[in-house]
């Protein structure tokens, strides 16, 4: 997966806008408000922060040596994901489950208004 496709996937779902809160070269993309990505799209290798369950977390980074705990995030519940280290479709896997997982502590109106089951 391309930075360019990466940043086109997450952009993809419903109300994501892509910010740069930290620096011009950490891309921060949200929902509503709420971030689910974050990367430096132009770093190699090209990585993402991904936010996960965190006892799936656990078992991510002992099935695969490309997802560690989050840098300078909360370990607990965000991963650092090496997007080479993982065949395309998994990392969408992430990317998304991140997304639902965000969208899933947004408060019910705001979900709502997402139209996501």
């Amino acid at each position: 997966m391309t930075p360019a496709e990466l940043r086109e996937f997450c952009l993809g779902f419903n109300a994501a806008v892509e910010e740069f809160p930290f620096t011009p070269e950490t891309s921060v993309f949200k929902v509503l408000g709420k971030v689910f990505a974050l990367s430096a799209l132009d770093a190699e290798p090209l990585k993402v922060n991904l936010k996960c369950e965190p006892e799936l977390a656990v078992r991510l980074r002992e099935e695969h040596e490309a997802i560690v705990p989050g840098y300078h995030m909360n370990k607990r519940h965000w991963n650092t994901v090496t997007v080479g280290g993982l065949p395309d479709a998994t990392v969408r896997e992430l990317v998304e489950d991140s997304y639902d997982l965000v969208v899933a502590g947004l408060p019910r109106a705001e979900r709502l208004k997402l139209d996501r089951p």
